[in-house]
């Protein structure tokens, strides 16, 4: 299972580097300001593990209305250090989603990691958000 404070501590320190990174960034004028969120969800529970069908219904089903416009996901493996100092590690799901800063977008984000927390019993998801220029390329 995912434990709270490392996360906590390793996001702290992610999004203290990307905000004093990013102050200065300005966008080209093809590109508009948006945000770019990456979400890691650890995979053990009790009695077993997210599936891979499991997780594609949870995109299917939460994600992907609430971000219709697109997103990536990718399967990963994940490791923190426990209480105990012991390093465990599990299979994991990345998710990225690029959006336009606001408060709609934060609350969808915030759900997202709410119910995948409460279906899979989950003590946290870990989130990295940072600022970025969002352009679509076009040839």
């Amino acid at each position: 299972m995912v434990r709270g404070h490392a996360i906590s501590l390793l996001a702290l320190a992610l999004l203290a580097g990307a905000c004093a990174s990013n102050q200065d960034l300005a966008c080209w004028p093809d590109e508009r300001a948006g945000v770019v969120e990456t979400l890691y969800f650890g995979t053990a529970r009790p009695g077993g593990a997210v599936t891979r069908d499991e997780w594609n219904a949870f995109l299917r089903g939460t994600v992907t209305p609430l971000f219709p416009d697109g997103l990536t996901s990718w399967e990963a493996q994940g490791q923190w250090r426990a209480p105990n100092g012991a390093i465990e590690r599990e299979a994991s799901y990345v998710l990225s989603i690029a959006h336009a800063p606001g408060e709609t977008d934060e609350l969808a984000v915030q759900t997202i990691m709410r119910k995948y927390q409460e279906e899979f019993r989950q003590n946290a998801v870990l989130r990295v958000r940072s600022r970025g220029c969002l352009s679509l390329g076009h040839a």
